[in-house]
């Protein structure tokens, strides 16, 4: 039994040991993070996803206010933040506030927020006036073009996995990062994410 011990003991304080190593080494590297992006992934944006960092805004058409055929290649030479939402999604209508408070404090021919509706065609009257109540006219409408091709954009993007879901794009046209669900957008984290993709 002695013998036991005199193996077990040191065994099982070396295990500790590496555990801590393990837990520190874990905690300072996500801190050490040189991407400026990755790092304002915490607080209220703890849900920034960067990996699809680089990939370029998809083509797919959706439209304005007025039914025009618009692309986020329409935006280039600005950074753009795309929401999409929708009138029957608590969480979207939550968030919206927030959102023309950033566009309010940020928006300019630098950068612009997008709230894109997934509402269906039968919800298009009542859509564009909820927005204007949810954002106090601040934020421009834009939903899926009709027909069958109308969701690409929603998928194209990357944004199929539920709403609200938030993609920002560079001033290139290229995907800075995602949000999966409600985030306080007029936040400290994410008034400094918009200064630096404007300032880039």
């Amino acid at each position: 039994m002695d013998r036991f011990l005199r193996i077990a003991i040191p065994t099982m304080f070396a295990g500790i040991v590496l555990a801590l190593l393990y837990a520190v080494f874990s905690a300072s590297s996500k801190g050490s993070n040189r991407d400026p992006v990755a790092r304002l992934a915490v607080g209220a944006l703890s849900k920034l996803d960067t990996s699809d960092r680089g990939a370029s805004a998809p083509s797919a058409v959706f439209v304005d206010s007025e039914g025009n055929s618009v692309t986020y290649q329409d935006f280039q030479g600005q950074a753009i933040l795309v929401n999409f939402w929708a009138t029957w999604c608590g969480p979207c209508e939550r968030e919206m506030p927030s959102l023309a408070a950033l566009q309010t404090s940020r928006g300019d021919e630098n950068f612009k927020v997008i709230a894109l509706t997934v509402d269906s065609p039968e919800d298009r009257d009542y859509a564009p006036q909820r927005l204007r109540e949810l954002s106090g006219g601040v934020l421009d409408f834009y939903a899926l073009a009709d027909g069958p091709d109308g969701w690409n954009v929603v998928y194209d993007s990357g944004a199929g996995g539920g709403f609200p879901t938030t993609i920002l794009y560079d001033k290139a046209g290229l995907k800075i990062a995602k949000v999966e669900g409600e985030a306080d957008w007029a936040s400290y984290e994410a008034v400094a994410l918009v200064d630096l993709i404007k300032s880039q």
